[in-house]
């Protein structure tokens, strides 16, 4: 049957349509992760209309953006409510579609309806979708880095439907992409879906962004994503959409049915790889990756360091020299000295293992504190360049 417009409106204003909520897991642990807010239209007498057969009518002119606010109050209600009745409440994603940039009060409508219902703006998941990007990139730009100033998250959808947005994922802030089902049609075993999949999760890990597969329905697929590092799984294996109360239910159990298997035995190699980078960031905050046959250097973590002010990639040379103008004058040459590209090569040529000194290094605070630099001569089977990684250590807080 085909819908107008005046007649979803209709059932929107009488309260036929209504936000089904489709919860998200752990990959690993199976735990209650979130929510996704779809729209389902449920007849008075019971009988539930495909979103297949409405939401492309509204999608068709800015009517859809109407949808898409009465979901989002739904999903504000529903928050509160929870949070009325010490109910442990869960993010809850919820679909803009690309007609909300030609509203100039976007962000400022978004935390009025969260304001008027006291949710939290950490709970509420701003969810665009790729084609949105590709329509109106710059517009969107503006208005995503409006939504996250604002405190909402910011999810990618729909991430691999066929349209290249890889530039907008390096240039547009968001935290999270959410792979399209699209993606796991060949249920996995296809290797070039597998190696499609692998180089998207390596990606998004490297830009830090929560990666969620959407439309997971078999084992087969689960375990290859796991396999990915893949974090937060949405799909029929787990649950479909369900009614508000239902997914009431969903959080107060905090996890699917089945019960997830060890995590130390079930975890890919990617993870445990984590976990051991986890461990050396605890100790050395910043890491720093060289290759002195071509005196260039990528940084790949910098946190909780006593300085922030060091470029993340470049020359080494000119690393080495910006390094020692943050040193103490009386250090300041040792440190040039030590960690010379000629220095270095000499000390490589000799078979040391490293090289390690103690300096006194300026925090961004204008606070000189001892911190020991390291660098480990390695060796990579593909080239016969020299490459060098370097381990910074605060010795004191």
């Amino acid at each position: 049957m085909a819908y107008t417009v005046p007649e979803i409106m209709k059932a929107i204003n009488e309260g036929e349509i209504r936000a089904y909520y489709q919860p998200q897991y752990d990959a690993l642990t199976n735990k209650l992760r979130g929510a996704e807010a779809l729209a389902r239209w449920v007849k008075p007498d019971g009988a539930l209309v495909s979103p297949g057969e409405f939401v492309p009518v509204l999608e068709e002119s800015s009517a859809i953006t109407e949808l898409d606010w009465h979901i989002c109050r739904q999903a504000c209600m529903f928050l509160r409510r929870q949070g009325e009745q010490g109910i442990r409440q869960f993010p809850i994603s919820v679909n803009f579609s690309r007609w909300h940039v030609e509203e100039t009060d976007f962000v400022q409508r978004l935390c009025a309806t969260a304001d008027e219902y006291g949710v939290k703006h950490s709970l509420l998941v701003v969810e665009i979708t790729e084609s949105a990007l590709v329509d109106h990139g710059e517009r969107i730009a503006d208005l995503v880095r409006g939504v996250r100033d604002a405190g909402f998250p910011v999810a990618l959808d729909d991430f691999g439907s066929g349209l290249s947005t890889l530039s907008f994922v390096k240039d547009i802030a968001m935290d999270t992409l959410k792979i399209d089902k699209s993606l796991l049609s060949r249920n996995c075993e296809d290797e070039k879906e597998r190696i499609v999949l692998e180089s998207i999760f390596t990606f998004a890990h490297r830009l830090k962004l929560t990666t969620v597969a959407e439309g997971v329905e078999t084992r087969e697929q689960l375990g290859f994503l796991r396999t990915c590092g893949c974090k937060v799984i949405q799909g029929f294996l787990f649950a479909k959409p369900m009614p508000e109360e239902e997914f009431w239910k969903a959080c107060e159990k905090r996890r699917a049915l089945e019960e997830p298997e060890d995590i130390l035995v079930i975890q890919p190699p990617s993870s445990a790889l984590q976990l051991l980078m986890d461990a050396v960031f605890i100790r050395y905050p910043l890491v720093i990756f060289s290759n002195l046959t071509r005196n260039s250097f990528y940084m790949m973590a910098y946190e909780n360091f006593t300085s922030q002010s060091c470029p993340s990639t470049g020359v080494f040379s000119e690393l080495i020299e910006h390094g020692a103008s943050t040193m103490a004058p009386e250090d300041q040459q040792l440190f040039r000295d030590t960690f010379n590209i000629s220095n270095l090569l000499d000390a490589y040529g000799r078979g040391e293992k490293w090289v390690r000194i103690i300096t006194r290094q300026r925090g961004d605070d204008g606070i000189y504190r001892r911190v020991e630099t390291t660098d480990y001569f390695v060796r990579n089977p593909s080239v016969d360049d020299v490459l060098v990684i370097t381990l910074c250590q605060n010795l004191e807080d």
